[in-house]
């Protein structure tokens, strides 16, 4: 009885990362952005480093970090400014790119570094993730083992919905034969990018 319901609480927990990550947001913008410019290959540093953040997040989450977020607002204030700032600098940069250049020297594309912190800096992420670890906590008995299935998951799961998106950028690379569409598209992401921001200063 209790093994059918840790399994009906993983597919339930599946159902909820998928959509979580699937949904439109910075890093899916990012990553349709990156595998536009840089094609899928190049862009897995970033898929790497998202998932990898994601993992930990929701790792972390069960283990209640949320809650030095509640104890300490300051904390919380100083993560979004960095974040905002961060996520700015992204969608200048992209915002300025045009068509990919064959000679000469390329931009390079975000690393896992940059992508775990595109994840890391939000509140947001951590309330969700420390839901989840709250909601779906039937998974298994042991707390430990919890979070590591919940960093499991949410990190297969980043990484499949992330590379849905770069691979959706890469296609529509192929469309794109004048510089002034790979312009009008980058600031178009651009733009999304920031839209990004405000659910992280909202509610």
């Amino acid at each position: 009885m209790a093994g059918a319901k840790s399994m009906q609480g993983l597919g339930g927990l599946m159902v909820f990362v998928l959509a979580a990550t699937l949904s439109p947001g910075g890093a899916t913008t990012l990553a349709t952005a990156s595998g536009m410019n840089f094609g899928y290959r190049r862009s897995l540093p970033l898929i790497v480093g998202i998932s990898l953040g994601l993992a930990c997040m929701a790792a972390a989450g069960s283990a209640g970090v949320e809650s030095i977020f509640v104890a300490v607002p300051a904390l919380r204030s100083a993560v979004k400014v960095g974040g905002t700032l961060y996520l700015l600098w992204l969608a200048f940069q992209l915002a300025r790119t045009g068509a990919p250049k064959a000679t000469g020297p390329a931009a390079e594309p975000t690393g896992i570094a940059g992508g775990a912190w595109l994840v890391l800096y939000n509140p947001k992420g951590w309330a969700m993730t420390t839901g989840a670890a709250a909601s779906f906590s039937p998974v298994a008995t042991d707390p430990a083992e919890v979070a590591v299935i919940l960093g499991i998951v949410f990190g297969c799961f980043a990484w499949l919905s992330l590379s849905v998106w770069c691979l959706g950028g890469q296609m529509l690379r192929r469309a794109l034969t004048r510089n002034w569409q790979w312009r009008a598209l980058n600031l178009l992401l651009a733009l999304l990018l920031v839209a990004s921001i405000l659910p992280i200063w909202i509610g």
